[in-house]
């Protein structure tokens, strides 16, 4: 680590407008969709560079190259919505496997995006890389060329559970840990957003998306909707609540004064392949996150996707 001064600096929350690179599972789930929207609606505080299709494994993909196409897919039609199909250039496949193994990345034009752009930034001023699944498309970047990416960015990773929860088995990180032990072992500045004991505090309703995106045209209409048809296919007649957490990583970026999060600085924990925590306290430092203002997050997002009509 050369300058410990400036790489701590990298860890706190950024007070202007960041130049952002967003890697996505973005057809696993429906959270995603909310969390590009987000950032595109951000464009105050946040200038996206790329969107990265990440790759996913599970029952809506054959494997990780489907999910990775299937993401790509669900990006530009998402972006359709927004009637922004301009960025179509900034989208990018990402990687077709996982990590074979902690030594060897895995190209893509994801992974190559990141590096020719982390070439261009410095420690004083960083990229911003916010990864909401697996984090193969980053490892294979970090694994290609370590000094630009450990020195020049910022990743901010919404994966793995909290610190304190026995079982670590969470989606992001059990579809490639070896690309997670990549992240946290690199000495690269990293903000964890974990999933449950912190994040999974983002829920919504059918009711409050309803009462706040009804209306608001294709983009708000298809949010709400996809959720609400996801929901209903495993909880109809029920009550439930569906978490929207991938949006707290574009939040992390705006969050000023701790308005939207609360955080602390601890050693790189490292996830184990029997899916729980190792903890050394002479590792390096990465920001923690462990608390979230939802009702602050929500309310940003819901008041800037009615501005999008």
């Amino acid at each position: 680590m050369k300058d410990m001064n400036n790489f701590m600096e990298r860890l706190e929350t950024p007070t202007g407008r960041v130049d952002m690179i967003l890697d996505t599972d973005a057809y696993n789930e429906i959270d995603d969709q909310f969390a590009i929207s987000y950032a595109l609606l951000s464009p105050e505080r946040i200038n996206t560079l790329a969107i990265c299709a990440a790759p996913f494994k599970n029952a809506k993909s054959a494997d990780a190259e489907e999910g990775m196409e299937l993401s790509y897919d669900e990006i530009i039609k998402l972006l359709g919505f927004m009637g922004r199909p301009e960025l179509e250039s900034i989208v990018y496949r990402g990687s077709r496997t996982y990590l074979p193994d902690e030594k060897t990345p895995v190209v893509s034009e994801a992974a190559e995006i990141m590096v020719e752009t982390a070439r261009k930034y410095s420690p004083e001023k960083p990229l911003y890389i916010v990864a909401i699944g697996a984090i193969t498309n980053v490892a294979s970047a970090i694994l290609m060329d370590k000094e630009a990416m450990v020195n020049n960015t910022v990743i901010v990773w919404l994966g793995g559970h909290a610190l304190h929860m026995p079982d670590n088995s969470e989606f992001n990180l059990r579809q490639d840990i070896a690309a997670a032990r990549v992240v946290f072992g690199c000495g690269a500045p990293v903000v964890q957003l974990p999933c449950k004991g912190v994040v999974s505090a983002l829920t919504t309703t059918e009711g409050e998306l309803r009462a706040w995106l009804t209306g608001t045209g294709p983009l708000g209409e298809y949010l709400m909707n996809n959720t609400v048809r996801e929901a209903e296919s495993y909880a109809k007649g029920k009550a439930w609540s569906r978490c929207i957490w991938d949006i707290s990583a574009v939040a992390w970026l705006m969050n000023n004064n701790d308005v939207f999060m609360r955080s602390y600085i601890t050693a790189s924990p490292i996830p184990e392949y029997d899916h729980h925590y190792s903890l050394d306290p002479t590792r390096h430092p990465i920001r923690y996150v462990y608390h979230l203002n939802r009702d602050a997050i929500f309310t940003d997002l819901f008041t800037k996707l009615r501005g999008n009509k």
